[in-house]
This record gives structure tokens, sequence and C-alpha cells, in this order.
């Protein structure tokens, strides 16, 4: 029997100390890179990251390595919050996740007029658009250049390119669906 455990609970703790893993960093900094790489994986906003980040520094997985003018703090990770990424990257699994709204929805859309369901998938297939737009503009934007943070990046970036692309396919397939059984009626 396998050791690994599943991860009780995916947080942005996890995706702060990822961050600062590759280096010290204020709050601003890393919203920026949030912004720049993990928008399509672990969004936070600037509430949520600044409020992480003193529960990091409360429970001893980060430090206040400097502070600057009009109170900037720049955070290090500490060799207990290097260790708890560690535990978390290679002794848990991700949670399988099993719901989805948009697919909840799908699964009605038998209540709704032919119109309003096609209306319905045409959103969805809008905005697998305009997510891929997102991450290839990311993607434009990212500087040819070697370390981890842009190496793993580039792979997550390109499974929520591949994801868009799906997304897409999907949501036209599922319209052509629709007329197709609305003919054979």
């Amino acid at each position: 029997m396998s050791t690994v455990k599943y991860a009780e609970v995916v947080s942005l703790k996890h995706a702060t100390l990822g961050l600062l893993s590759f280096g010290p960093a204020s709050g601003y900094d890393l919203l920026q890179t949030f912004g720049e790489s993990l928008a399509n994986v672990w969004p936070a906003t600037q509430s949520q990251l600044y409020g992480e980040l003193g529960k990091l520094a409360d429970a001893g997985l980060v430090t206040v390595a400097a502070e600057g003018p009009r109170g900037r703090k720049e955070y290090s990770i500490t060799d207990e919050g290097m260790a708890e990424l560690r535990h978390w990257l290679g002794e848990t699994k991700p949670a399988p996740t099993r719901r989805s709204e948009m697919l909840l929805r799908v699964f009605f859309l038998g209540l709704l007029t032919p119109e309003q369901a096609e209306a319905y998938l045409h959103d969805r297939a809008a905005a697998a658009t305009e997510m891929r737009a997102g991450m290839l503009e990311i993607d434009k934007q990212l500087e040819p250049q070697d370390g981890d943070l842009v190496v793993y990046g580039r792979l997550a970036l390109e499974w929520a390119l591949r994801y868009s692309v799906m997304q897409r396919e999907w949501a036209d397939w599922a319209v052509e669906e629709l007329r197709r059984a609305r003919k054979e009626e």
C-alpha cells in the first residue's frame, strides 16, 4: 500500500511557499508573479495573499527577511516552510476533483429552450477562447531564460493552453450534438 496520501486541503499556502522557494519576495512581487505565471493554476487576490503571508509567518513557515520604505516587507521561506512544501509535493496526492458546476449545468440544459442551451455552450466556447488568448499573452511575455520557475511554469502554461483547446472543441461538438438530437426528434 502506498504511503502517499491525498492532500486534505489545497490552499494558497503551498502556492505561496512554492514561489518563495525561488527566492525572497515582497507581497507585491508575489502578486505580480501569481498574475504572470500562476493565474491559470491558482489565482490569488491581494487580500488573500497578504492574509496568507501573515498566517505563514505566524506558523514559522516564512520570515520577514527585510523591511523597506512604506512598510514594504520581503518574505523568505524558512527551513520549516521548505520541509512543508516538500512534504506536500512528495507525500500527498492532489485530491480528486469530482465537482464541476459547469458540467452540472450541462447535465440539466434540457430544462432550457434549445436556444438557451446552445447559448450556454457558445458561452463556454467563448470562455475557452478567452482563456487561451490570456495564456498566449502570458506566453509572449515570458522571457527566454532558464530556471525551475520558467521550466515548470511553461509546463503548467502548456496544460492550460491544451485544456482551453479541448474545452472549445467540446463546446462546439456539444452544440452540434444538440442540433443533431433535435433533428432526430
